[in-house]
């Protein structure tokens, strides 16, 4: 990776193991009525977050085997016309499942697609639905949205690994910017990230940059749209 990059010094497969770790840790625990509580993740329980996972393995694998041509396939025969219909149609399928066979799914394939990306390594070019992209990339998308869905059930994080938690979201948050070429200027500083577009600035703390990535920023907090919205940029 270039020597900007903000990146360059994380490893991307380090990370999923260790976000993939920490939802299988929470699934594991949970009784009926956990199960059952609203997520973050407008509309979905966390039974229905825990469907999502398991549902997109579907899009991991295929991006691995290189047969993403024949998903497509199977999306428009199912009238499955994006990638949100796709993760509603994931959730549908499974909401009759027994809950421990969603685990159970998720657990596995999740396990075999992080086992085959770090084989491959982050040089490794995958074919997308974008098209062609490196392999180390992709596994920080993956790592953003499993950060993003383990807040989003509430899964917990320990005081010892908060703050590099939030570096790597930080500096994930600024390369998913630069690489769709927004027009939100960022610049980070030792502990806040000040943001600029069009003339109307903020400065954000870096956990409130991560939140606004991800769309996860409270109504109530106080961030002109515009920058809200140019700062969306992940799951």
């Amino acid at each position: 990776m270039a020597e900007d990059d903000p990146l360059r010094d994380f490893d991307p497969f380090d990370i999923f193991d260790a976000e993939a770790a920490r939802l299988d840790r929470f699934f594991t625990g949970l009784d009926g009525d956990g199960w059952l509580r609203p997520s973050h993740c407008s509309g979905w329980t966390v039974r229905d977050v825990l469907a999502h996972l398991a549902g997109e393995e579907m899009y991991n694998h295929a991006v691995l085997d290189g047969t993403v041509p024949e998903l497509m396939s199977l999306m428009s025969a199912e009238g499955i016309s994006g990638y949100e219909d796709f993760n509603e149609w994931c959730v549908r399928q499974r909401r009759d499942l027994p809950v421990e066979d969603v685990l159970r799914e998720w657990r596995e394939k999740n396990g075999d697609t992080r086992r085959r990306m770090r084989e491959l390594g982050p040089d490794a070019v995958l074919e997308t639905m974008a098209g062609p992209y490196p392999n180390g990339r992709q596994a920080f998308h993956y790592d953003s949205e499993y950060a993003t869905h383990a807040d989003d059930v509430e899964a917990p994080v320990g005081a010892d690994e908060a703050d590099d938690r939030t570096l790597w979201r930080v500096a994930v948050g600024r390369f998913a910017l630069a690489e769709s070429e927004s027009k939100v200027q960022v610049e980070q500083t030792a502990e806040q990230i000040w943001v600029a577009l069009d003339g109307v600035t903020a400065t954000l703390p870096y956990p409130e940059f991560v939140a606004a990535t991800v769309g996860r920023l409270p109504a109530s907090y106080e961030l002109d749209p515009r920058l809200a919205s140019a700062l969306r940029c992940l799951a």
